[in-house]
């Protein structure tokens, strides 16, 4: 029995000298899948968590770091870290952006400016509008 499996007691009836009585049986349940694919995901998401959570408190430890030392080095360190969790879906952008923002306001010296892409808009058509004779 491992800590994952879970104790389930069900209800047993018997007959005993004549008279129905109730008495509970204790039946171990096991977490684990029985069918093939779900126990690969078992074990997938099993290392997926470990990665997520070894990514997830560098990141914290990163971001404690450039809040106290606010040196424009540590916020660049953040900056990228912040953009990979992005990248691996660890956090959503937005909250990315808005972590990036506060850490900007207390950090002295220059900030580092993340890449970003401008979409180039088709050129327009220059139309003659002067009037048919």
């Amino acid at each position: 029995m491992t800590a994952l499996d879970r104790i389930e007691v069900c209800l047993v009836y018997k007959s005993v000298n004549k008279f129905l009585t109730i008495r509970p049986v204790y039946v171990i349940i096991p977490d684990m899948p029985i069918i093939r694919s779900a126990i690969k995901k078992v074990r997938k998401d099993k290392t997926r968590t470990a990665r997520n959570k070894k990514r997830e408190l560098n990141l914290k430890s990163l971001i404690k770091k450039a809040r106290l030392t606010k040196s424009a080095k540590d916020l660049q360190a953040v900056y990228s870290a912040l953009d990979k969790a992005v990248k691996v879906k660890l956090i959503h952008r937005n909250k990315a952006s808005r972590l990036k923002s506060r850490l900007s306001k207390g950090v002295t010296g220059t900030a580092p400016t993340t890449k970003t892409v401008a979409k180039k808009l088709p050129a327009k058509k220059v139309v003659n509008k002067t009037p048919k004779k």
